[in-house]
């Protein structure tokens, strides 16, 4: 391949390659491909593209196993930075989870500020337009100051960028447990909706076509970031870290927002990509290696914000708001007028060839010549089986006798610890500092899903969830997925939407310990099953393996991402209570299950038991006959039981009405006030409100779908009772509710 003698900045050897984060096998692998020694720059693109950030190869594998094929799908899994589902009328919704986990430990407020902005550009270098985010975020215990640190570093900086570039956040999930508590999970959901003719593609094509760099100036920012996404670290790592945090500057962010999406709308834009993890490194090899076609770079032609920066640390920066853009032949300056007008930079750097070798120029020295199908993910990138076993600590926490908590009489006592416990109580201090500017699209419910009216399509909107009970997923992996997959659906079927497909993001420990990849093996199978048998393609995700810190791994979770599709958004249904004298009925089983819940944490102090499995044929019939429920109007109020089980269900009605309460009588016979009945967590199961001149058709449709329905009460004013249990001013419980986060975060 070598067509002129190549300069390379430090001498390399084996020595050098496992100093980047590369192993012997993998050194001995590149010397085969080039057939030479790569120079340094070289060396470095393969650390980061072969690193488990960029490459997936403890991975791949078993993520190929998903369903990641639809009819729904115009961009189907893997293909693009993400998928994009057909919702009709021409119009699909683009949607991509990603973390970034590692760097939010190190520096909170710009990890996770840049984390929000890298997840947006995957959307709008797809064409779409963002229209939503949305938020998992895992922490530590909150009566520890580091938490609190965390937390309101990490909410800032998501709220600095969403704010900032005027993208709403709809809906998310704060949890908090003591495996986080070094290592802080910060999973970035965005969606956005685009114009079926108008999708664009990575895939550089056209020999003779411009490559322009859009954006910022490049720094030193972000050099080998990804293999540190690749890696655990301990407390000396925290301090060699702190240099690999790009910043991210949300104004720029958004004119290179607007300035991708009218370039793409005037039809010159061949092909364009992110320059996120990786940088020009991978932003180069993928875009190359999809069509096999090359590129001619000349890194001297890069604006740069620092000087006397080396072709390696320029290939790897991870500086933010940057694309790659491939530009018709003859329309360079329709392209430098489009960005002008945004305040955008954008410099030609270079050429498409026909070759397939991509070659890099820097300082008049020739610095790389490479195949790049060598380096991406589905060419040459490494792809392992790994060993796994079952870790030991589960045989122990499934055998747990559970009989002497189920019998525990109920208490109001119990009730209130509940709902003021950080994982159930209101997370209103945290969210709303995020804005989402002077308009937007949220339709204002307060429910399971954020759901968003879409003005390209009058009359529809889409509904939004992400959902992992990491806990569940702790104790039996394969069935705690499933349960999140489930959960997920549920949530946006409570306000009446068709669930129709996943993203995910997949948050383990050390993917080389047998335990570890156990639990990342039996996950996704539960995933694979769960969306299989409930028609959902899975359109994209991420991976963040290493996730944990002086040796200790977290709880495995992996957040689902749901979107659901409302066809008539005038029949959004919310959670709330709304008619003092509606009946109150739980639709689905009347099993009780109390492994792995809130009740046995916070009363007992205790994460063991056989979580609640999910039966997947109930978890359908619950769907469709909440379905039917909401779109012929027969109730007026739907909420699933989760965390707290029916007892929190109930109180978060009554404390998203205001003023509303209830009266509930539990039938004695099915386990009446014990605590088994009144804080199990067992799956499929939905509370629903309803006029008492719609019973009949609420049981018939029940009875159709082969569904349970029972009633247990009645909507009142002002009073929260569950009768030998509690009887509360629903203002009480509000307070509860909504002080006990700020109470903890002040103290």
């Amino acid at each position: 391949m070598k067509s002129e003698k190549l300069y390379s900045e430090i001498k390399v050897t084996q020595k050098t390659a496992i100093e980047l984060g590369l192993t012997k096998d993998e050194w001995g692998k590149i010397l085969e491909i080039l057939g030479r020694t790569p120079t340094y720059t070289e060396l470095g693109m393969y650390s980061v593209l072969w690193s488990e950030h960029c490459s997936y190869k403890n991975s791949i594998k078993l993520l190929k196993t998903l369903p990641r094929s639809s009819k729904k799908l115009l961009v189907e899994a893997g293909e693009e930075n993400a998928g994009i589902v057909d919702i009709g009328g021409g119009y699909g919704i683009a949607f991509k989870i990603e973390s970034h986990n590692h760097p939010s430990a190190i520096d909170p407020f710009e990890a996770a500020s840049t984390g929000v902005g890298g997840a947006l550009r995957d959307i709008f270098t797809m064409g779409a337009r963002p229209i939503a985010t949305l938020n998992s975020l895992r922490l530590g215990e909150l009566d520890n100051d580091r938490t609190k640190f965390l937390l309101e570093k990490i909410a800032a900086g998501m709220a600095h960028y969403g704010n900032n570039v005027e993208v709403p956040s709809v809906a998310g999930e704060i949890y908090f447990e003591e495996c986080y508590q070094d290592n802080p999970l910060v999973n970035a959901m965005t969606v956005g909706i685009v114009d079926v003719n108008k999708i664009a593609t990575a895939a550089a094509t056209g020999v003779g076509n411009s490559v322009i760099i859009i954006g910022l100036p490049t720094g030193r920012d972000g050099v080998q970031g990804a293999s540190f996404a690749s890696k655990e670290f301990d407390d000396k790592d925290k301090e060699k870290a702190l240099p690999v945090i790009p910043a991210g500057d949300p104004i720029a962010g958004k004119g290179l927002l607007e300035a991708t999406l009218e370039l793409i709308d005037a039809g010159i834009v061949v092909s364009i990509q992110d320059m996120g993890a990786a940088g020009f490194s991978c932003a180069t090899t993928e875009m190359s290696a999809k069509k096999g076609v090359g590129m001619k770079i000349d890194l001297d032609k890069v604006p740069l914000r620092e000087e006397d920066m080396s072709a390696y640390e320029i290939m790897l920066s991870e500086s933010q708001e940057r694309m790659l853009a491939v530009i018709k032949k003859g329309e360079e300056d329709a392209c430098h007028n489009i960005c002008k007008k945004w305040g955008i930079n954008s410099v030609q750097v270079g050429e498409i060839t026909d070759d397939g070798v991509l070659r890099i120029w820097r300082n008049g020295k020739y610095v790389a010549e490479l195949n790049p199908v060598s380096l991406v993910l589905g060419g040459g990138a490494p792809q392992y089986d790994r060993e796994d076993e079952i870790p030991e600590y589960i045989l122990h926490t499934l055998e747990a006798d559970l009989s002497e908590y189920y019998q525990v009489p109920a208490t109001e006592e119990m009730f209130i610890k509940l709902l003021s416990s950080p994982n159930i109580a209101s997370k209103k201090c945290i969210y709303e500092q995020f804005d989402a500017g002077e308009e937007n699209n949220i339709v204002s419910i307060k429910g399971d899903a954020g759901v968003l009216k879409l003005k390209e399509l009058p009359g529809k909107g889409i509904a939004l969830s992400v959902d992992c009970n990491s806990k569940y997923c702790y104790l039996e992996p394969y069935s705690g997925t499933i349960s999140a997959v489930c959960e997920a659906a549920r949530n946006v079927a409570c306000t009446g939407a068709t669930p129709i497909a996943i993203t995910n993001n997949l948050n383990f420990g050390d993917p080389y310990d047998e335990g570890i990849y156990w639990q990342f093996k039996h996950a996704i199978i539960g995933m694979e099953e769960a969306c299989r048998r409930m028609d959902l393609p899975v359109t994209g995700g991420n991976v963040s393996f290493h996730n944990e810190s002086n040796g200790e791994p977290i709880y495995p979770t992996p957040v689902i991402g749901m979107l659901g599709v409302i066809d008539d958004i005038s029949k959004v249904m919310s959670a709330d209570y709304k008619n003092v004298g509606d009946l109150i009925y739980v639709l689905g089983t009347n099993e009780f299950d109390i492994g792995g819940s809130e009740y046995l944490k916070v009363i007992h102090n205790e994460v063991i038991g056989r979580p609640p499995a999910t039966c997947i044929p109930d978890e359908q019939r619950l769907i469709s006959t909440l379905l039917e429920l909401i779109d012929k109007q027969v109730i007026n109020a739907a909420h699933d039981i989760s965390e707290g089980g029916l007892a929190i269900t109930l109180a978060e009605m009554s404390i998203f009405s205001g003023s509303l309460g209830n009266k509930i009588t539990l039938d004695a016979a099915a386990g009446g006030n014990m605590c088994g009945s009144i804080f199990s967590e067992t799956q499929s199961r939905v509370v629903v409100t309803i006029n008492p001149k719609n019973v009949n058709e609420l049981l018939n449709i029940c009875e159709e779908h082969y569904l349970d329905c029972e009633n247990i009460g009645e909507v009142i004013a002002d009073k929260f009772i569950i009768e030998e249990v509690c009887d509360m001013e629903v203002q009480k419980i509000i307070d509860i509710y909504e002080n006990a986060i700020p109470n903890k975060l002040n103290s």
